[in-house]
């Protein structure tokens, strides 16, 4: 396993040691879950501008769509 090194606002230090301290677990695990978080978000947006991106996507009149639901209810 890697190791990496990080200057961190003492704000956000201090805010890691409470959460390590609330769940019992380490800094390195705080941080470690918090990247794997942000990785997974980061992950998942891209996938989503990638698609708001496609040409060949089709794109949805939200007015059509709500009187189409509205009238098949």
């Amino acid at each position: 396993m890697a190791q990496m090194t990080a200057r961190l606002p003492d704000e956000l230090v201090a805010a890691i040691d409470h959460a390590a301290k609330v769940l019992h677990r380490s800094r390195a695990e705080i941080v470690r879950k918090s990247i794997e978080h942000y990785l997974e978000d980061f992950d998942d947006i891209s996938v989503a501008i990638d698609r708001l991106r496609d040409p060949g996507d089709a794109e949805l009149d939200w007015g059509e769509v709500k009187r189409f639901l509205l009238a098949h209810d």
